[in-house]
């Protein structure tokens, strides 16, 4: 009985950010409790991995960060390729509408952002941290309002997540690179080559593609060029078609990793990211460039830029309205995209996790909580009020009869 209750909640759509929300705010509790001490020992424990005389030595945190993360990424490459292929953004009047969106939703943003930190010179590094979604969180908020939401308003959600995500990467790997070493770069390019001749050869046995992204995620990490990245590359050599008879290697991988992802890479990183001290926080803390700066971009200037962008592309016939979406339900999804939480958080680590940036680390994720928390609270009661109005189409069909009637 209770193992098919706990199956029965993993199958739930909205699992994935439930699971997540409790893991942040565990992490919350714990970072303001007496336990800290022993919640700050265990992401600061040393682990390394040493091969003769080569060695890879970090703290859990950054392992957490850059390891368990590249499969993330990974992932969200295995996604873009799927989608991009025969999925539904291989339909040109599919793509445009969330693509727009998505570019307003990163723009306008990390603008609202600058203008509060365009005179600090390494706060102004964290400008891309509200720029991004969490599309985990975001349809768990759709799952709670239930089936009344149209599958159209979902799949534009999704649709928009994915070129945020396209968006996050190519920041990442433009604006948070450190020094790079040419060595590691050499050998990251001999195993790139490989993947292409084994992809264009026809090679569906996914053993090899993995060995070889894990020496790939290795000289990234050494080259200085985000160690995640790995993942995302990776993932496009990946063959989507298999031998005849068999299932896709693309498709079957996503489907395995999928369930790792949701229900333990991500929980484990909200846990080991998303531990803000609350103690001493009062108004003066929140109103700081930095977090205020990230609240404003996630609550204002995600939902100005989504839903300002899609308005005028659809009223200059550049895009449609989704089939069954109203601009009510538009700018509830806009909204939507203000939780940014689990990338935010991610960003948020690139761009203060050492130097002078560490001085900002606790203020990024208080920024990234409540600029989530609020965008999430004001999405769903939007969206909510926005479907109660056509939930029914009995009751419409009965009012028009009446009117009828009358008119008679």
């Amino acid at each position: 009985m209770i193992i098919k209750s706990i199956n029965d909640f993993l199958n739930m759509e909205a699992a994935s950010g439930i699971i997540l929300m409790f893991a942040a705010v565990a992490a919350m509790i714990i970072a303001n409790s007496p336990l800290v001490v022993y919640y700050d020992m265990l992401l600061d424990i040393p682990v390394q991995v040493a091969v003769g005389s080569f060695e890879i030595a970090k703290p859990l945190l950054l392992w957490i960060n850059d390891g368990l993360m590249a499969l993330f990424f990974f992932l969200i490459g295995l996604e873009l390729k799927r989608e991009f292929i025969e999925g539904d953004l291989s339909q040109p009047g599919q793509v445009t509408l969330p693509a727009i969106g998505a570019v307003g939703g990163m723009l306008i943003p990390a603008l609202c952002y600058a203008a509060l930190n365009y005179d600090d010179a390494v706060a102004i590094t964290g400008w891309a941290i509200p720029t991004a979604t969490d599309i985990a969180f975001a349809l768990g908020i759709l799952s709670i309002i239930g089936s009344r939401v149209p599958l159209q308003l979902k799949v534009f959600l999704t649709s928009l997540a994915i070129f945020d995500d396209l968006g996050a990467i190519i920041i990442i790997a433009l604006f948070y690179t450190e020094q790079l070493s040419l060595l590691s770069l050499s050998v990251a390019a001999v195993i790139l080559a490989t993947l292409f001749t084994m992809n264009r050869g026809g090679v569906t046995n996914t053993a090899p593609y993995i060995f070889l992204g894990i020496v790939l995620w290795v000289a990234v990490l050494k080259s200085g060029v985000h160690a995640t990245l790995a993942g995302v590359v990776l993932a496009f050599f990946i063959p989507i078609k298999g031998d005849e008879g068999e299932p896709s290697p693309l498709v079957s991988l996503e489907h395995n990793l999928h369930s790792l992802v949701a229900f333990i890479i991500l929980p484990i990183f909200a846990f080991a990211n998303a531990g803000v001290s609350l103690s001493g926080i009062g108004l003066e803390q929140v109103m700081a460039p930095v977090p205020l700066g990230i609240i404003i971009g996630l609550v204002v200037g995600k939902q100005l830029g989504v839903f300002g962008f899609c308005y005028i592309a659809i009223k200059l016939g550049w895009a449609k309205l989704p089939t069954n979406v109203n601009f009510r339900l538009l700018y509830g999804a806009a909204i939507l995209c203000g939780v940014g939480f689990t990338m935010s958080l991610f960003i948020g680590s690139l761009a203060f996790e050492q130097g002078e940036g560490t001085s900002f680390i606790y203020q990024d994720r208080l920024g990234i909580v409540i600029g989530s928390l609020i965008a999430g609270v004001l999405g769903y009661f939007v969206i909510n009020s926005g479907v109660k109005r056509v939930e029914d189409p009995s009751l419409e069909q009965a009012k028009l009869v009446s009117a009828e009637e009358h008119a008679r």
